[in-house]
């Protein structure tokens, strides 16, 4: 799903973002709810921020919730890798921020948008004013975890953000 998001494209760097687990669900602009699993029971949140992403996963095992985010007051800026466990899960956070010449991040840009727009379980929102200003995610689901990927583009500095998460399910006990 590809939505115009209904606010003014700040003008954010990459350097900007932060992540932490554990948030309470935020003001979204733009919100995907999937049911990844109903024997599971996974249900999964994509929530598209006014400063980029949350995913809130709930099942029987317990809630995980991962905000990435330009956050006022922050104090944990965007780790490289992260492995937790959490709620019953192994979480696994990985990010990476490439500095692109100004054509290779428009076809980037493009391409990364036509992936997620189309795909069932990808958002993705673009920020008025830049056609290049956006926020994407993509979610799956299989084996017992799911993994999603966003991606932040910040074309003003010629950045694209793009973060790799995992919740691999613990036996229960664990």
């Amino acid at each position: 799903m590809l939505t115009t998001l209904q606010t003014a494209y700040t003008d954010t760097r990459a350097g900007d973002l932060a992540w932490c687990l554990g948030k309470d669900a935020l003001p979204a602009l733009a919100v995907l709810d999937r049911g990844l699993d109903a024997t599971d029971g996974v249900e999964v949140q994509m929530r598209l921020l006014g400063a980029s992403h949350q995913v809130i996963l709930d099942s029987p095992r317990g809630r995980c919730s991962e905000t990435v985010a330009c956050m006022k007051g922050s104090t944990t800026p965007l780790p490289f890798g992260v492995a937790k466990r959490v709620a019953g899960w192994d979480y696994e956070f990985a990010a990476r921020i490439e500095t692109l010449s100004r054509g290779s991040f428009a076809g980037r840009a493009q391409e990364l948008l036509a992936l997620v727009a189309d795909h069932p379980n990808g958002l993705a929102g673009t920020f008025p004013g830049d056609p290049h200003a956006f926020t994407a995610m993509l979610v799956q689901y299989g084996n017992g975890s799911v993994h999603w990927r966003t991606w932040h583009a910040y074309p003003q500095e010629n950045r694209l953000v793009a973060t790799r998460s995992r919740l691999s399910a613990l036996p229960y006990g664990e």
